[in-house]
């Protein structure tokens, strides 16, 4: 099912993000949580994506796995940079025969070299091979960053480039993970008044320690950590448990927040982990997901 069906379908979209363990000790935990995340009924789940090698045939077999094994919705990250046609090819048709619906598709992380060697530059070139594609024909989210793109730090010219990919056929926004709402809801507003009316899902990721906030702002690049949420987590920087509760709480505050402006979707950055997600899911109301689904 499309993701576009499923906005049809689901009053509230509610989704996960994993990655692919690298190792046999963190399958075997993933795989352990999977029932946990399951009795929550999101509407889908995305796989993050390693270009080449070893990392991209992981993803192939987690999201493999989860359509076959479980009762979740898989849908592959696709990352374009430093690949050739022939080889996006390929793995559309892997995933094709997997039976898969949907594709994330994104531009990737630019090597460190500044050259890339592969046939495509941009997520918009990504979206156009996916749409030439013969033997499927698949739903395709692209990234939105409601608090800019490092990368493109001129932020008419960010949303220029996420108007492009919607008028190229995207079918949803994921936004990378925010942690002030003011920015999303601006945002949202800005991309109204560029003509972008696709569907978008919300990016949120629980703060679970003050050392997996320092890897957040790394990984999410222009990410800003509002004050009052600095201040929570700092009167309790000498017990982590309190960290963590307060981080929890800081995201399902978002959540509520969120649902309260009218927002559709939302979707969680896990680090595999299931049991954050599900105390968020609890303070609003939907422990098992019931709140999600729209089957009246």
């Amino acid at each position: 099912m499309h993701v576009s069906d499923i906005f049809n379908r689901d009053k509230t979209i509610f989704s996960f993000e994993f990655f692919p363990p690298k190792s046999d000790d963190g399958w075997s935990a993933l795989s352990n949580r999977l029932h946990d995340f399951e009795a929550m009924e999101p509407s889908f789940v995305s796989v993050t994506y390693g270009a080449g090698g070893s990392s991209r045939e992981r993803t192939h077999e987690l999201v493999c796995h989860l359509a076959t094994n479980t009762s979740l919705d898989p849908i592959p990250h696709l990352t374009c940079v430093g690949h050739t046609q022939k080889e996006i090819e390929s793995l559309l048709h892997a995933y094709s025969e997997a039976k898969v619906d949907n594709i994330l598709a994104l531009r990737g992380d630019q090597p460190i070299s500044g050259t890339t060697g592969g046939d495509f530059q941009h997520a918009v070139d990504l979206l156009d091979a996916i749409k030439k594609f013969s033997d499927a024909s698949f739903g395709i989210g692209v990234a939105g960053f409601p608090e800019g793109h490092p990368e493109t730090p001129n932020r008419l010219v960010q949303m220029d480039h996420l108007k492009a990919k919607v008028d190229r056929g995207a079918d949803w926004i994921c936004t990378q993970l925010f942690f002030d709402n003011r920015a999303y809801l601006d945002w949202l507003e800005r991309c109204d008044l560029a003509g972008i009316q696709t569907p978008t899902i919300a990016g949120i990721m629980p703060i679970t320690s003050l050392s997996s906030m320092r890897r957040m702002a790394e990984l999410a690049g222009g990410a800003n950590f509002p004050a009052p949420l600095l201040r929570r987590l700092h009167r309790f920087q000498d017990d982590p448990q309190s960290v963590r509760q307060a981080g929890i709480s800081w995201a399902a505050e978002q959540c509520a927040d969120l649902l309260d402006h009218g927002v559709r979707g939302i979707h969680f950055y896990t680090m595999n982990q299931s049991s954050a997600t599900e105390e968020i899911y609890r303070s609003l109301g939907a422990p098992k997901g019931s709140m999600l689904r729209n089957n009246t």
